[in-house]
């Protein structure tokens, strides 16, 4: 596996962070390391005294999650084959005891296999970890997700929601890059990813990328990166890309996904596939005209929009309520279907 690189300016830290630092940097919206925000969790103290592998299976009752299984030859990095028609790696439902099991028998390996088992609520897993592990300062409600695996590299890639992520066990090294770098990141495709989520392309961690990449210069000189030790977390904001490589024969991270905005409202994602598939082969001229369109609704709503009309004739345009949203969805789809 490669050695971790840090890429770009180290992020700004907040010393001895709290759940109120939580709550701040989410009102600002940019990235922050916490330093030692969730230090005194059990499972941060079992990890710095070695026996994380244990401490997790004091709190098994038999659930499990999808594991990803890779040969030796990945080197710990979940990709795509070598002309994007599949992944290097599969997938299959483990229990945590066999992965904890299968985890210590690799740990010596000169070249071990790549397990890893991601995104996995620790209500299916773990049902005691939240009592005995605290949320650090999240919104209520929102459940935590457990990490656990061997040295890997997560490919760059965004999450729709906001995100804390917190390190227990071995180091992380996170390297982020701004929404705006999109165009520099060669995306692979929206409709094919290996853990579902786009990812960029360029494996920047592996040496040189000008040849082949050469926009990602951009990127690079944008870049922030953040080492985490046990007890750290980090605040990534909303479509923020985050590039991650864990370096231990046993790792564990927790993290909180939280989506700012209406309950129910559509994708934003999948709003932009569908745009692409109805504006993208318009001529350039076309497109930017449709682009005064979506600034004027979207992207620069305000009261222009729509104080003109009277608020029962406001349509679509009206007060984002769940009836409304659901009248948006019904007008979309009756749209789709006439094509």
């Amino acid at each position: 596996m490669s050695a971790p690189v840090r890429l770009g300016r180290p992020l700004p830290e907040v010393a001895a962070a709290t759940p109120a630092d939580v709550v701040a940097c989410a009102a600002e919206g940019r990235p922050m390391v916490l330093r030692g925000l969730v230090g005194d969790w059990p499972a941060v103290r079992a990890a710095r005294e070695n026996r994380l592998a244990d401490y997790l299976r004091s709190l098994d009752r038999g659930g499990g999650g999808d594991v990803i299984l890779g040969g030796p030859e990945i080197e710990g990095r979940p990709f795509y084959n070598a002309d994007l028609s599949g992944l290097n790696f599969e997938r299959a439902r483990r229990p945590l005891a066999a992965l904890l099991m299968a985890l210590e028998a690799a740990a010596d390996q000169a070249r071990p296999p790549t397990l890893y088992m991601g995104s996995v609520p620790a209500s299916a897993l773990t049902p005691d970890f939240s009592a005995a592990n605290p949320a650090p300062g999240t919104p209520a409600g929102v459940e935590p997700r457990l990490w656990i695996g061997n040295a890997t590299t997560i490919q760059t890639h965004y999450d729709q929601s906001d995100n804390v992520a917190c390190a227990v066990g071995g180091q992380r090294v996170f390297t982020l890059f701004p929404p705006e770098q999109v165009a520099n990141l060669y995306v692979g495709p929206l409709d094919f990813t290996p853990a579902g989520q786009p990812i960029s392309l360029v494996p920047f961690d592996r040496g040189d990328w000008r040849e082949d990449w050469p926009r990602f210069d951009a990127a690079a000189e944008a870049a922030r990166h953040a080492v985490l030790e046990p007890g750290d977390a980090i605040y990534i904001p909303s479509l923020w890309w985050h590039h991650v490589q864990a370096t231990a024969p046993l790792s564990m991270l927790v993290n909180y996904w939280w989506t700012v905005g209406r309950p129910g409202a559509p994708s934003p994602f999948d709003a932009l596939v569908l745009a692409i598939g109805a504006l993208g082969n318009l001529p350039p001229e076309r497109r930017r005209a449709w682009a005064a369109f979506f600034d004027h609704y979207v992207f620069e709503t305000d009261a222009r929009t729509h104080a003109h009309l009277p608020p029962e004739r406001r349509g679509v345009l009206g007060e984002s309520t769940p009836v409304m949203l659901e009248r948006i969805k019904r007008f979309v789809m009756n749209g789709l279907a006439r094509r």
